[in-house]
């Protein structure tokens, strides 16, 4: 029988709708579209964000995390910038970045791991599509 404490993660999900188009700059109209196929044009996404924290729960108050203090996290370091917009061109911290949805979930870890409250950032998955989801996660 194991002795270890019990890990608690804690998930917030948030959503917001944006547009993007896949296409690399350095390669000619024929290469991005054979790469990125229909995603080469302009299109848009209802995404689904989850940010997940681990850590010890908080005897006084129960949480690992407040949910409520994590929703305003992630609305004020992500979705405020990006909900509604063009991410190619609306995003100045997306510059020079392919939207896809991988380094949209690199970029939305990092600018939320320096804020979290309390805990630690254990990931953030992004779902572009119900069928497609990409995860960042801090090495384990």
């Amino acid at each position: 029988m194991s002795s270890a404490s019990p890990v608690l993660r804690v998930c917030r999900r948030e959503s917001f709708d944006a547009a993007h188009q896949l296409c690399d700059p350095k390669l000619s109209a024929e290469e991005n579209r054979a790469r990125y196929g229909k995603c080469v044009n302009l299109h848009g996404h209802r995404y689904q964000i989850e940010v997940i924290v681990t850590g010890e729960m908080d005897g006084a108050s129960g949480y690992v995390v407040d949910l409520k203090q994590l929703a305003d996290l992630i609305k004020t370091e992500v979705i405020q910038h990006v909900d509604h917009h063009n991410l190619n061109t609306d995003v100045p911290w997306l510059e020079g970045r392919i939207p896809t949805v991988e380094t949209l979930a690199i970029v939305f870890f990092e600018r939320l791991r320096p804020h979290i409250p309390s805990g630690v950032l254990h990931s953030v998955r992004l779902w572009e599509t119900e069928k497609n989801w990409a995860e960042c996660s801090r090495g384990e």
